[in-house]
């Protein structure tokens, strides 16, 4: 309500109260004027003059006087209970106000002279409504945020761990391989810093609101890229990979969000693939769009399951969770960057 509106509502609020106190109070002194000097004036007269003969002939020598008495006191009551009802408005919006804060879902309903007010307040209810569920949705996409920087981070810091323990535990390693380790679990590390820094930055922005970098990225190249990170978790349950592809694959595209995507993909098919076995990654370009397939070998996922798979917090198998340390979103977030490259 701007101050127009405000003043425009006062003007009316103070117009209506005035007519009302005129209104009444001329119906009320018409009627007492009918009661006192027609109806019962003989009546009152004998009975004044019973009662006390000098006082009756007091009220004949001051009737004007005493008339202009009468109509002040009308007048007085007539605007007490104006005012009071004036009152009662004002306790009436309050209580809607106070409604709105305790039960925003309903309907503000006032006196019929209050139709203005009670426009005005569920106009702000509506606005109350509209604003907070904003802000919840800013909260859980800020929380969504925080928890997929978190998944992300787990990846280098995963890679780092296994290399790491490679070069603890394999006592007889040559000093090349243990170069090329010590290399790879400085580039994670160095990975996991950056992560940690866009960490702080990316909580202003919502998922489908960042930004997209798009340069002509190798594909082939980068699953290349993202396969050495999991080359431990890979040793430790005995699982090889082939990748499929031809030699150069390009597109325009963000480099660390599709590596954050197939790095998912990678992941999931090394914790639910049996071990022993292969993972097969075919990337290939057909009728203009690229495709990128991920197989592996491991139990049937129930078909009542499959339409949930990428649905954030969602795991196929609950009873996995202290195995993996996963939170169920990495397919999740995996789909959304795809549907931002709009695959």
């Amino acid at each position: 309500m701007n101050n127009k509106d405000f003043i425009r509502l006062k003007t009316t609020i103070a117009i209506k109260a005035v007519l009302k106190i005129i209104a009444y109070s001329l119906f009320s002194i018409w009627l007492l004027s009918i009661l006192v000097d027609g109806l019962f004036n003989d009546i009152l007269a004998n009975s004044v003059s019973e009662y006390s003969r000098s006082f009756y002939l007091f009220c004949v020598s001051k009737k004007d006087f005493l008339i202009s008495i009468a109509y002040f006191i009308v007048i007085a009551i007539v605007s007490f209970f104006v005012v009071r009802n004036l009152n009662n408005n004002i306790i009436e919006v309050i209580s809607a106000m106070d409604n709105i804060l305790k039960k925003p879902e309903e309907d503000i309903k006032l006196s019929s002279e209050l139709a203005i007010i009670e426009s005005k307040l569920n106009k702000l209810r509506i606005d109350l409504i509209t604003s907070k569920k904003a802000a919840d949705d800013a909260n859980k996409k800020k929380d969504d945020l925080i928890m997929y920087m978190a998944h992300d981070l787990k990846t280098p810091l995963t890679s780092v761990i296994g290399y790491l323990t490679l070069l603890t535990e394999e006592k007889e390693i040559s000093y090349p391989l243990k170069e090329k380790y010590m290399k790879i679990a400085l580039d994670k590390s160095l990975r996991l810093e950056e992560l940690t820094n866009q960490f702080f930055e990316i909580t202003k922005y919502n998922l489908h609101d960042m930004p997209i970098s798009k340069q002509n990225i190798d594909l082939s190249f980068l699953i290349g890229q993202v396969l050495d990170e999991f080359y431990p978790m890979l040793q430790e349950r005995n699982l090889k990979y082939s990748v499929n592809t031809p030699e150069h694959l390009y597109m325009l595209g963000d480099g660390d969000k599709l590596a954050r995507a197939f790095g998912n993909l990678v992941r999931n098919a090394i914790y639910y693939s049996y071990e022993g076995t292969d993972i097969v990654i075919d990337l290939l370009e057909k009728e203009g769009r690229i495709y990128a397939i991920f197989k592996n070998k491991g139990d049937k996922i129930p078909d009542y399951k499959l339409d949930k798979i990428f649905d954030k917090f969602y795991r196929i198998d609950s009873s996995r969770a202290t195995d993996t340390g996963g939170t169920g979103l990495g397919l999740a977030i995996t789909k959304e960057i795809i549907e931002l490259h709009r695959w």
